[in-house]
């Protein structure tokens, strides 16, 4: 009897634990584009409700704007449609219209603070080997952003401090996953007679991309479809500002079964397109300074599609290879993962157009951006490529990146 009653407690408490895993896992806050609907999984006795109304699990946007039950855009979550259990904050997107681009484009990102990126052992004027960070958690990935409460802008800044600091010790505020620490580390005098603390930072970081769309209503610009992380620590680079380019394209390396293709350019002596404002998984978001500078067909102006409009079929990618202007080429989309709201793998594409084939053997690295059009509407754009077979990658749905940059 006891171990019945054993089962039914641990049985009850693994059901409540489940419950609230789930219901926790519901976002507080959600962006809906417009057309789109509010899902939260169908899971036993959890629903939407507004007013008195119960709407299960799923909620459009236009009930949610045309209904009177709700106040500033708030729906309810309940359970067993009797008890309230948590309130969700719905932000409705208007449809939008862009102007695609695919030009091949470079960028610079500035850090908030600085990055580390490695730790190593200070030779002393004493000849020993010292370790100035040995007693702290710094690791490779945090960010530095001030020294005795001394905002740090940037590598030359720190090391300026560090070596005027003449070995005394130093209060360091870094950012660790998100959370602000403190340490102390006390810096050595080098043989060569500055002082150190043993650790390798970076301010910034620069690549090649394509420029994906620009929006007329509001001159902001998406790129890429994912984000830039850092070449030593593999995380994504937190900034706080950064430009996009105008790009020479030097060479072109086909793609090959096992080895990425790859654009190589340089951005030196080259015009800004304008001002980067965001860094995320889903895309580089910005401000256009200089319309001038871009290969742009202003008659071009295109809604972006609702995912749902998306179909499996024929589809154009917009990509500039030589410069003069981005040229349309042939792709098929082959799979689409219509819930997917959470990485920038939402389509599966391969390219079909031979002329992109014999130039590029496919999709290479200088390509993720490239917007994807389909009946005349912009459904996302290039993302990834499969390292064993270049003519097939993936694509990040238009709405999200529509999404991202109005958060």
């Amino acid at each position: 009897m006891k171990k019945t009653r054993k089962i039914i407690i641990i049985t009850f408490l693994l059901c409540v634990f489940i419950y609230v895993c789930k219901i926790d896992s519901i976002p507080n806050n959600v962006i809906l584009y417009n057309g789109e609907e509010l899902k939260i999984g169908n899971f036993l006795g959890i629903s939407l409700k507004i007013g008195n109304e119960n709407c299960n699990t799923i909620l459009t946007s236009s009930k949610i704007e045309n209904n009177k039950d709700i106040k500033n855009n708030i729906v309810d979550v309940t359970l067993f449609g009797l008890f309230k259990v948590k309130e969700v904050s719905i932000n409705i997107i208007e449809e939008k219209t862009i102007i695609p681009i695919g030009q091949i484009s470079g960028l610079k990102l500035y850090t908030n603070g600085v990055l580390v990126v490695g730790l190593s052992e200070i030779t002393g004027e004493d000849n020993i080997n010292y370790k100035p960070y040995e007693e702290t958690e710094i690791q490779e990935g945090d960010r530095i952003i001030k020294i005795n409460g001394e905002d740090i802008t940037d590598t030359r800044h720190l090391t300026s401090i560090v070596n005027s600091s003449k070995g005394n010790s130093l209060e360091i505020e870094y950012v660790k996953n998100n959370e602000i620490k403190n340490e102390t580390i006390v810096p050595i005098k080098g043989n060569d007679g500055t002082y150190k603390i043993g650790l390798w930072v970076r301010d910034s970081a620069a690549g090649i991309g394509t420029l994906t769309f620009y929006e007329p209503s509001t001159g902001n610009f998406a790129a890429l479809g994912h984000g830039i992380t850092d070449n030593d620590t593999g995380d994504l680079i937190e900034i706080s500002n950064g430009e996009f380019l105008t790009t020479k394209i030097i060479s072109i390396t086909k793609g090959l079964k096992g080895t990425p293709g790859r654009i190589q350019g340089t951005i030196e002596n080259q015009k800004t397109i304008g001002t980067i404002y965001k860094n995320t998984n889903l895309g580089i978001y910005g401000i256009v300074n200089n319309l001038s500078a871009i290969k742009i067909d202003l008659t071009k102006e295109m809604r972006v599609a609702r995912r749902s409009e998306i179909a499996l079929g024929d589809a154009i990618m917009y990509c500039d290879l030589d410069g003069l202007g981005a040229k349309e080429y042939k792709i098929e989309i082959e799979k689409i993962f219509i819930n997917d709201d959470v990485d920038n793998k939402s389509m599966m594409i391969k390219v079909k157009d031979q002329e992109l084939l014999d130039k590029t053997g496919g999709i290479i690295q200088g390509m993720s951006g490239s917007p994807i059009i389909q009946n005349g509407k912009f459904i996302g754009c290039v993302t990834n490529v499969l390292v064993n077979d270049s003519t097939r990658g993936y694509a990040v749905f238009g709405d999200i990146m529509i999404k991202q940059m109005s958060e």
